[in-house]
C-alpha cells in the first residue's frame, strides 16, 4: 500500500444542484466548461494535481500546503474578476476547503481520514472563502499567507473538534493584478477579496486564453446536437429490435398485467424511455411494448393494470392525449399541437400534476434535459409520478440526461433512487466521456452518480 503526506483541496459551486434543475443541458454543460476553464489552470499553476472532477466538484492534491492555500486564494480572486464581467445568472461562487495528512494512493485516487475531514470542512465553508484546518495552518508558511481562526467544529464522523481557519479579506497586502486581470483602484469596495495576493503570481500564459462565454455556449449546443444524433442512431437500432419482439411480448401482457403494474413507476410515464433519444417517424407505434432490464413496462398507448377486479387505466386524460399527439406528430405540425397541449395543462388545478405534465410535454418535444427542471418542481410539490420519472431518466441513452437526473435525485434527496444511482455509479453509460472542449467538461454520468451518492452519505 502506497501512502503520501499531501494537502487535499475540495471545491464546489454554491447552489449547483438547484441551478441544474432549472437550466437546459446546454446551459449546464457551458456552466461546467466555464468552471473548469477558470479553476483548472490555477490548480496546475500552483503545482496541484487534479484527482477528480465530478460535476461541479474538484478534488486536488498538493505537495505544499502553502501552495494549496494560495491556489484557493487565486481562484476566489479570479472568480471575482469573472463575476464582474457577466450577468448574475452566469456568475460562479465557489467554496474552497483544505486539509493535510497522510493518505492512501490507489489507482489514481486517494483515501483516508484527511480526505474525509477536507470534505467535511467544505460542508461548513462559505462561498467565496478559503477554509483550512489547523493541520494546514501549522504546516504552511505563515509569512506567505495571512490567516485567522474561524472556530472549533464537531464534524460528522470525525472524533474530537477540528480547529478551522480561513484567509481574511484584503487589505493586508495589495499587489498589481496579473496581465489577465482587470486593474482596480486600491479601495476595498473595488478590489478583489484577497487583493490579487496569489493571482499576481500567475502568468497570463498559465491562465490560458480568456473565457469566451459565447464560444462555449455555441460549442455546448454543438456537443449536445452531436449527442442527440448519436442517440437517435442508437435508438433506431434498439427500436427495430423492440419492434421485432413486440408481438410476442404483447401476447403475455394481459396475463402479467398485475405484476407489471407493481413495477411500473410512473402513471402515464413513457412506456419506452430507453429509446427516448429519438425514434424515426412511425417506429414509435410499432415499439410501444418493451421489457427493459428489471422493469417491465408494457403498453400500446395505455397501460391497463388489473387491481382488485377493477381495470385502472394509466396515461389517460385530455392533456396526456394531447402530449402523445405532439410526440407522434411530424415536426411541421407540432406547433399547433403544442399550443393545444399547453392550454390543457394550464387548466390542471393541481400544481404538482401541472409541472409533471409540463415535463412530459418537454420530453415529447425532444427536450429531455428541460423536462428534468419541470419534474423537479413537480416532485417538490409532492407529485410522485415526477419523482419516479426522474429515477427512470437515470437510465436514459444520453449521458447528459443521466447526469442531470443524478443531480436532480441528489437535490431532492430521493432515497428510493439509491439503488439506481448505485447501478449507474458502478456501470456508467455507453456514451460516458463524450462531449467537452479540448478534453474539458466531458460528460461522465458514472461520476455524476457517485457524486450524488455522496450527498446521501453526508446526511
Amino acid at each position: 500500500m502506497k501512502t503520501a503526506n499531501l494537502a487535499i483541496v475540495f471545491t464546489d459551486i454554491k447552489g449547483f444542484t438547484e441551478r441544474t434543475s432549472r437550466q437546459t443541458l446546454e446551459e449546464n454543460q457551458r456552466l461546467l466548461q466555464v468552471h473548469h476553464a477558470l479553476l483548472a489552470p490555477l490548480f496546475k499553476a500552483f503545482g496541484g494535481r487534479i484527482i477528480k472532477s465530478i460535476g461541479d466538484a474538484f478534488l486536488v492534491t498538493f505537495e505544499s500546503p502553502t501552495q494549496a492555500v494560495l491556489s484557493g486564494i487565486a481562484i476566489q480572486d479570479r472568480l471575482w474578476h469573472h463575476n464582474r464581467s457577466v450577468e448574475e445568472a452566469d456568475q460562479l461562487h465557489v467554496r474552497v476547503a483544505i486539509n493535510v495528512g497522510e493518505v492512501r494512493l490507489e489507482s489514481n485516487d486517494i483515501f483516508g481520514e484527511p480526505v474525509n475531514i477536507a470534505a467535511r470542512v467544505e460542508g461548513i465553508a462559505e462561498a467565496g472563502e478559503v477554509y483550512f484546518t489547523e493541520a494546514v495552518y501549522l504546516a504552511m508558511n505563515k509569512a506567505e499567507v495571512p490567516s485567522k481562526e474561524v472556530g472549533a467544529f464537531e464534524l460528522k464522523g470525525i472524533p474530537g473538534k477540528i480547529r478551522v481557519f480561513h484567509v481574511p479579506r484584503a487589505p493586508y497586502r495589495v499587489e498589481a493584478p496579473s496581465a489577465a486581470a482587470i486593474a482596480e483602484p486600491p479601495d476595498t469596495a473595488s478590489m478583489p477579496p484577497f487583493g490579487n495576493l496569489a493571482l499576481s503570481r500567475v502568468s497570463e500564459s498559465q491562465l490560458g486564453p480568456p473565457v469566451d462565454l459565447a464560444m462555449l455556449g455555441q460549442r455546448a449546443a454543438t456537443g449536445a446536437a452531436v449527442l442527440g444524433q448519436r442517440a437517435v442512431a442508437g435508438a433506431s437500432v434498439l427500436g427495430q429490435r423492440a419492434a421485432a419482439g413486440a408481438s410476442v411480448l404483447g401476447q403475455h401482457a394481459a396475463t402479467g398485467a398485475s405484476v407489471l403494474g407493481q413495477h411500473a413507476r410512473t402513471a402515464g410515464g413513457s412506456l419506452f424511455s430507453r429509446l427516448k433519444g429519438g425514434l424515426p417517424k412511425g417506429l414509435g407505434e410499432r415499439a410501444r411494448t418493451l421489457v427493459a432490464g428489471r422493469k417491465a413496462l408494457v403498453g400500446l398507448g395505455l397501460l391497463a393494470v388489473v387491481a382488485g377486479g377493477a381495470v385502472v387505466a394509466f396515461g389517460g386524460g385530455a392533456a396526456m392525449r394531447a402530449i402523445d399527439a405532439v410526440e407522434d406528430a411530424p415536426s411541421d405540425e407540432r406547433n399547433a399541437l403544442v399550443k393545444d397541449a399547453r392550454r390543457l395543462i394550464q387548466a390542471e388545478k393541481d400544481t404538482g400534476r401541472r409541472y409533471y405534465l409540463e415535463g412530459r410535454l418537454e420530453e415529447a418535444m425532444g427536450n429531455v434535459s428541460g423536462s428534468l427542471g419541470e419534474y423537479s418542481r413537480a416532485a417538490k410539490a409532492g407529485n410522485g409520478a415526477a419523482k419516479d420519472r426522474i429515477i427512470d431518466l437515470l437510465e436514459h441513452s444520453q449521458c447528459g440526461v443521466r447526469s442531470s437526473a443524478a443531480y436532480a435525485v441528489a437535490g431532492l434527496k430521493l432515497e428510493s433512487a439509491v439503488g439506481e444511482l448505485e447501478d449507474l455509479a458502478d456501470d456508467g453509460g455507453p456514451d460516458d466521456g463524450s462531449g467537452g472542449i479540448l478534453g474539458m467538461g466531458k460528460c461522465d454520468s458514472k461520476k455524476a452518480a457517485q457524486s450524488a451518492l455522496k450527498s446521501f452519505k453526508k446526511d
